[in-house]
C-alpha cells in the first residue's frame, strides 16, 4: 500500500506560526502534523508514502526523513514548481503511483482525527468502485462541501457550502483511490473536489466511506486547539497512560513532555499541551493551551485559548487570552494584557493589546 499526502501550501491560515515552520512540522500534541498520519498510515500496511511539496521542501526533507527511518517507511518527495491544486499532485506522481495496481491513500495533510485507514481499505476492496471518500458529520455543514449519497454509500453529488440544509455529512479529506483514476487527471492545476470527484459520482464510481470520532481540519489557529481538545479527549480513551497524572493542581486532558519544568502552585488544564523544555514557573495559569518547545512561562501568568510558540518568553503577571498566537521567539514583556494578538517572530511586546490584531 501507498499513500500521496498533499503539503504543497503555504499554511497562511496558521501563521504567525508557519513563517518559521512548515505547517506539517508544526507540533500537534507534542508531534509533527505530519507525523500522527504517517504513523497511522504505517500501522495501516503502508511502506511508501509520497509528500506532494512545494513550499520549504529542504526542511521537511531533512526534518522528517530522520523521524520516519524507524518507522520503516520509504519517503518520496515530489516536487511541485507551481501549485496544482488537490488532484495536479496526483497526475505528478503518476510514474509511482501507477507501479502497483493495488489502492493508494490520499490525505490532506491539516487533518486530525482516528485514522480509519484499514477499515477504510477494507470498504473499499468490498463495493469494488474506483475510489472511496471519507465523510464526517459537523454541526456547521455550510462552511464545508455537503456529500450526498444512498444507504449502501454510493455518492449521488456534491453540494458546495449549502445556504439551506441538505445534509451534514462532509468531505473530511482522506480518500483511497484505484490507479485507473489517474488516467482522469491532467498535469495541470486542477481540483479533485469540483474537477475530477463530480463526473466519478455521475458514473457511479465513488463512494462515501462514514468516519467515525472525532475529526478537525486544524489549518487554523482556533480549529487548531479545538482539535487538540477532541485529540486529547480520545487519547483519554484509547490510551489514558499517555495524558500528565502529576500534582493537585493539574485538571482534566493535560500531556507534558518528560523535559518540560512546572513550578509549585500551577494550575494545569484542562485541554493543555506543554512541550519538549518548556519552563513554567510558580503559579501559572493555563486551560486550552498549547505550549511549543523552549517556551517560558513566568510566575503567576494567566493563559487561556493560546499558543505559544517555540522559544518564547512569557512575562511575569501577563495575561493571554482571545486565541492568542505567539510566533516564535516571541517576548511578553511583565504585566502585559493581550487578547487574540497574533504575533509575528521575533518581537517584543511591551504595550498591551486589548483588541485582536496582527502584530507586527
Amino acid at each position: 500500500m501507498r499513500a500521496l499526502i498533499l503539503v504543497g501550501g503555504y499554511g497562511t491560515r496558521l501563521r504567525p506560526l508557519t513563517l518559521s515552520t512548515p505547517k506539517p512540522l508544526v507540533e500537534f500534541a507534542n508531534k509533527p502534523i505530519l507525523l500522527h498520519q504517517i504513523e497511522a498510515l504505517v500501522e495501516a500496511g503502508v511502506t511508501q508514502v509520497i509528500l506532494a511539496v512545494s513550499y520549504r521542501a529542504e526542511q521537511m526533507e531533512a526534518e522528517l526523513s530522520a523521524q520516519v527511518e524507524r518507522l520503516g517507511v520509504k519517503l518520496i518527495f515530489s516536487h511541485e514548481t507551481e501549485p496544482l491544486g488537490t488532484a495536479g499532485p496526483l497526475a505528478l506522481a503518476k510514474s509511482i503511483l501507477a507501479e502497483s495496481t493495488e489502492p493508494f491513500f490520499v490525505l490532506n495533510s491539516d487533518i486530525i482525527c482516528d485514522f480509519p485507514f484499514k477499515e477504510l481499505e477494507q470498504f473499499h476492496r468490498r463495493h469494488g468502485r474506483e475510489g472511496t471518500i471519507v465523510v464526517t458529520r459537523v454541526e456547521e455543514p455550510s462552511k464545508y462541501g455537503v456529500v450526498l449519497y444512498a444507504d449502501n454509500g454510493c455518492i449521488k453529488s456534491f453540494i458546495e457550502k449549502p445556504q439551506e440544509f441538505v445534509s451534514n455529512k462532509i468531505n473530511a479529506g482522506m480518500y483511497v483511490l484505484n490507479p485507473s483514476v489517474l488516467a482522469r487527471i491532467e498535469l495541470k492545476p486542477t481540483s479533485i473536489e469540483k474537477e475530477i470527484f463530480p463526473v466519478m459520482s455521475h458514473e457511479q464510481e465513488l463512494y462515501a466511506f462514514e468516519l467515525n470520532g472525532f475529526w478537525m481540519d486544524i489549518g487554523q489557529p482556533r480549529d487548531f486547539l479545538t482539535g487538540m481538545c477532541l485529540y486529547l479527549t480520545s487519547l483519554r480513551q484509547r490510551q489514558p497512560d499517555r495524558l500528565y497524572s502529576g500534582p493537585a493542581g493539574f485538571v482534566g486532558n493535560v500531556l507534558v513532555d518528560p523535559t518540560a519544568k512546572i513550578g509549585a502552585g500551577c494550575r494545569i488544564g484542562p485541554n493543555v499541551t506543554i512541550g519538549p523544555n518548556v519552563v513554567i514557573e510558580d503559579g501559572v495559569c493555563i486551560k486550552r493551551c498549547t505550549i511549543l518547545k523552549d517556551a517560558i512561562i513566568k510566575s503567576h501568568s494567566w493563559l487561556d485559548s493560546c499558543i505559544i510558540g517555540w522559544r518564547c518568553v512569557v512575562g511575569r503577571w501577563v495575561r493571554l487570552e482571545g486565541t492568542t498566537v505567539l510566533g516564535e521567539d516571541v517576548i511578553v514583556k511583565d504585566e502585559i494584557y493581550i487578547n487574540g494578538g497574533q504575533v509575528l517572530p521575533h518581537k517584543s511586546i511591551a504595550l498591551s493589546v486589548p483588541e485582536p490584531q496582527i502584530i507586527m
